[in-house]
This record gives C-alpha cells, sequence and structure tokens, in this order.
C-alpha cells in the first residue's frame, strides 16, 4: 500500500506515464510480453491470493454466488490473460498514427496522429481479471494507470499489480505508472482530481456507475448494465436457434453480454416451437420468468421487472407481434449493450442490424461474442455504450485520442496575408507516420532511443557491480592510514 495521498499517485502517473511513452515500440512489445510470461511464471502464487479472496467470500454473510463466479481465477484464465498480452505486443503499435495530413500552404503541412489520453482512473468490482487486461492496454496505448479494485479480490490485485509493476523497472519506467488505490476512503479524492484524471471508467454494477457518475466531472466511460436481448425471428431454424440461446444465457451467466431476455414471435408459438427453444433452456438448467404476455400464454411466473439483469442461470421471455415490436421492446427495456436476432431471412437480419440502436447489434451468432479478445481488440478496458467518443468493447482505439502536429519553414499569419491557404489533403503513405521522410526520421529517433537506454542500462549494471570494490579500496586506505598512524 502506497503512503502516498492519491493526489500524488495521480501526479507520479502522468509523469510516468511520460516514460511509457518514450520508449520505442520494440521495448513496449516486450514489456508486454515480460508481463505475460510473468503471470504464468507466477501461476501458483496468483491462486493462493485469489483462494483466499474466495475463501473469504464464501464465509461472508448473504454472499452472492455472482460474485464469486466473477471473482475465480483458474489456470485456463491466466493462460488467456497472457495470450491477451501477447497479441497486445503482436499489434502494430497504435502512438502517433497518422489519422490525415493536410497542406495547409506552401511549405506547411498539418498532420493529426493519435496520441494516449493520459491518466486513466480504472474503478472495477469483483474481477481480478480485469486488472490485467486494462494494464495491459494501458502498457500498449502509453497511458497511466490508477486502479481502484473491490475489497472482496484485495489479495488478487495486490498479487497480480506487484506481479506487473515489477517488470516495469527493467524498463526505467516508475511503478507509479500503474498504481493500485487500496482505500475505499479515497474514492471522493480521485473523483475530484478532474484536473489530473482524464477519463474514469467503471466497471461494475448499477449502482457503482450511478455513483461515479453523479460525483465528478471527470469523463465517465461504461455502461450501467447488461440486458441482453435475443429476438427469435418467425423465419427460424429451430435447432440452431437452441444452440445459441443456450451459449448466450450459459456460457458465462455473470458476464454483462450473457443474455437476459428472450423474445419470441408470435408465430413460433403457434406452432409450438417455442416448446423446444424454452425445453433447451430448461434442460441447461435456467429458471425462465415471462414477461406480460408470456407469463398468460406460457404459464411462467411473472418477471419482477422488464428491464432486469438476472446475472445468473435465469432469464425473461416475452412474446412479440412482429421484428417492429421486438426492436420497440428492446429499446424500451434494454440497456443499449448487445441485442441480437435469429433468422434465416437474410432481409429481416439486416433490417434488424439497421434499425436496433445498441453499441453492438448481431445476426445469427451468440451475445457473447461481444468482447474486446473476441473482436480481436487483444483486450477491453469495458463496454461503453455512450455514444460520445467510444462505443461497444473498449479496446486501444478507445484509449487514444488525437493531436495535431504542424511543420513549417518560418511561416507568419500577419491577418492571413502571411501565407497562401491551400488545404490540400495529403495521401498518406501508408507507413503509418506520416510521409516517408518523416517516418524515417521517427524510425531513427526511436532507433537511436533505444540503443542509448540499451546502454544506459548496461552502465547501470556495470556501476553496481563496481561499487564493492571502490568500498573495499576506501576501507584498505583507511587501514593502511590507520596503520601509520600506529607505527
Amino acid at each position: 500500500m502506497s503512503s502516498l495521498s492519491a493526489t500524488e499517485q495521480a501526479k507520479r502517473a502522468r509523469v510516468a506515464s511520460r516514460q511509457l511513452q518514450s520508449l520505442a515500440t520494440a521495448q513496449r512489445d516486450r514489456l508486454l510480453e515480460n508481463i505475460a510470461n510473468a503471470l504464468e511464471k507466477h501461476e501458483g502464487k496468483i491462486m493462493q491470493a485469489n483462494e483466499e479472496d474466495i475463501l473469504a467470500a464464501t464465509n461472508a454473510p448473504d454472499i452472492d454466488q455472482n460474485l464469486i463466479a466473477r471473482l475465480k481465477l483458474s489456470g485456463q484464465k491466466i493462460k488467456n490473460l497472457s495470450d491477451g498480452l501477447r497479441a497486445l505486443s503482436a499489434m502494430e503499435e497504435p502512438i502517433g498514427k497518422l489519422v490525415e495530413q493536410t497542406e495547409i500552404a506552401n511549405g506547411l503541412e498539418l498532420s493529426k496522429v493519435t496520441s494516449p489520453l493520459g491518466v486513466l482512473l480504472i474503478i472495477f468490482e469483483s474481477r481480478p481479471d480485469a486488472l490485467v487486461q486494462i494494464c495491459g492496454l494501458c502498457v500498449r496505448t502509453g497511458n497511466g494507470l490508477l486502479l481502484k479494485g473491490g475489497k472482496e479480490a484485495s489479495n488478487s490485485n495486490k498479487c497480480l499489480h506487484e506481479i506487473i509493476v515489477k517488470e516495469f523497472d527493467a524498463f526505467n519506467v516508475d511503478r507509479a505508472c500503474v498504481s493500485l488505490i487500496t482505500g475505499r476512503e479515497e474514492i471522493k479524492e480521485l473523483l475530484g482530481l478532474h484536473d489530473v484524471i482524464d477519463l474514469c471508467i467503471p466497471r461494475g454494477g448499477n449502482a457503482l456507475v450511478t455513483y461515479i457518475q453523479n460525483n465528478t466531472k471527470i469523463p465517465v466511460l461504461g455502461h450501467a448494465d447488461g440486458v441482453c436481448h435475443v429476438y427469435c425471428d418467425k423465419d427460424l431454424d429451430a435447432e440452431k436457434a437452441c444452440e445459441i440461446i443456450v451459449d448466450s444465457k450459459t456460457d458465462y451467466c455473470a458476464a454483462c453480454n450473457a443474455m437476459e431476455t428472450l423474445l419470441i414471435h408470435e408465430d413460433l408459438v403457434k406452432v409450438n416451437v417455442h416448446e423446444t427453444l424454452l425445453g433447451a433452456l430448461k434442460n441447461a438448467g435456467v429458471e425462465l420468468f415471462g414477461g406480460d404476455r408470456a407469463s398468460k400464454e406460457l404459464s411462467l411466473p411473472l418477471c419482477e421487472k422488464k428491464r432486469l439483469e438476472y446475472g445468473r442461470f435465469a432469464c425473461t421471455v416475452e412474446i412479440v407481434k412482429s421484428m417492429d415490436e421486438a426492436i420497440d421492446y428492446i429499446h424500451a427495456n434494454g440497456s443499449s449493450h448487445t441485442d441480437c436476432i435469429l433468422t434465416i431471412n437474410p432481409l429481416t437480419a439486416e433490417q434488424f442490424l439497421q434499425r436496433v440502436d445498441s453499441a453492438c447489434v448481431f445476426a445469427n451468432c451468440s451475445t457473447r461474442f461481444s468482447d474486446g479478445f473476441r473482436f480481436g481488440y487483444g483486450a477491453e478496458v469495458g463496454v461503453s455504450t455512450s455514444r460520445i467518443h467510444a462505443r461497444g468493447p473498449v479496446g486501444v482505439d478507445g484509449l487514444l485520442t488525437t493531436r495535431c502536429l504542424m511543420r513549417g519553414h518560418n511561416q507568419s499569419v500577419k491577418k492571413d496575408t502571411g501565407v497562401e491557404y491551400t488545404h490540400k489533403k495529403i495521401k498518406t503513405t501508408g507507413l503509418g507516420k506520416g510521409n516517408e521522410k518523416h517516418e524515417k526520421a521517427l524510425q531513427g529517433l526511436k532507433f537511436a532511443t533505444t540503443v542509448i537506454t540499451n546502454v544506459l542500462m548496461i552502465l547501470t549494471a556495470i556501476n553496481k557491480t563496481k561499487k564493492p570494490k571502490v568500498d573495499d579500496e576506501k576501507k584498505n586506505n583507511k587501514t593502511n592510514s590507520a596503520s601509520g598512524r600506529k607505527r
């Protein structure tokens, strides 16, 4: 636990993030690989810390079983986390990537390039695996990070954090780049640091997200609920649909991308196809509740409310007259997270994809695919249902902003008479960092940075080995001087 205040930790994270950004691409790649290797090397240590958290949670009164499911780590999870870090390491360099380039005037060029957001505050509950994913994304994007995990995962989080930040030492990056905040009382202080922290991402339940949104001026990115719908259209392959709805609900029922409501076209009920669908869910151990219509016609217990995230082996079932009614139901009762249609009619599928206003809209596949790793992002820092900045699973791109770099030849504005504006778009070379001349200069700079860093590391190691000899010489000199005085 750091003795620094939350404010001091946030300021140090910004300074350290600039150290991280200054590393050459190959160095940040290697840092991610080293972290992945360290996690696998210390799997036993991680599992022991996690077992302590599981035991404490199990013995706690009125414990939510969903929390334990989210809290639990396994050897396979650790391997998946390590693989995710290696996938991030293999990605193209995201920092300084050219977005567009414009000739403002003759000899005056403007480049818009990607840049880290700065310092991120991530407040998350239960899932210690989230800590690893978030750290990996921040290393890849050069952002500083303040982490506040739930107390139920304190041992796991502390263990993972220590393993990760230890790898920063070899690259001369201050461990404060990724700081773990342990005190609950520090949250209020952190939420007041809108001049230091650039983005807050809460990962947790509705109560957590709502509290943060109401108590900070820091921009907040995230989602409050994961109420995901699957709509079974009248044109349906029932056998394939059964597999998808069971997977959407049971693959990991505590996840925010699990199905919580099944909408069934009334024509399927008329020919008893609904019995096949509901039977598949029941056989998988899913408890079914009915909406206003389904509770009456299908003799299901009435659901507590239409917008409900169960987070367990349970879901709501409702009957709709048409796809239009299904879409209206989703817009009225969903959380704009992930919604899906199952149909063999491609036109109907396309209409659904275009009309449903959610962060992720699928046709004929499980809602569980709504995930940064499965999207090929390497990992995700969370899922955003916001319509500003990033939407859907937030990976590397969602943690970047842009900067404008202008290169000139001594031009002045002179009340707009100093130059003749051309505003021509310059075709990029595909090198990612501007024209070929700028790219070569950047590559040369990064190579020089890598060489200098490696030389400094070698010199530091040499100095460390020499120090004892110097001390021995001093001791010998003192001994000789003393002997001389005695003589």
